[in-house]
């Protein structure tokens, strides 16, 4: 039985790609050759002439923050602007939370 796909974003490209999830495996950009990020089951990649978007996902994704699924639907919360992403670095500055924890964070305040 085949294993369930998931995505990896090259962000230097601004593309994903749907592939069979292999953690010992890294994932290499068929357009760039670089390095891709493991993004989650249930990751939806942005427009790529959407940079706004993209900057904001860089932020997430080199924090670590992912988009897997959870028991009731989706991956929750995940900033959409830079502002956003900047509110909540902010506040795990002021806080002293983890960044990681902060940006999943709805509301910080």
């Amino acid at each position: 039985m085949a294993h369930a796909k998931t995505s990896y974003a090259c962000l230097s490209c601004r593309a994903s790609y749907k592939q069979p999830y292999d953690r010992a495996r890294e994932r290499t950009c068929p357009r760039c050759a670089q390095p891709m990020i493991h993004a989650g089951s249930a990751f939806a990649a942005p427009r790529r002439r959407d940079v706004a978007a993209w900057r904001t996902l860089t932020v997430l994704l080199n924090a670590g923050v992912r988009f897997h699924k959870s028991c009731c639907g989706g991956p929750g919360y995940r900033p959409r602007t830079l502002r956003e992403v900047r509110e909540r670095m902010t506040y795990a500055q002021r806080s002293g939370e983890p960044i990681a924890h902060a940006l999943v964070r709805r509301d910080v305040g």
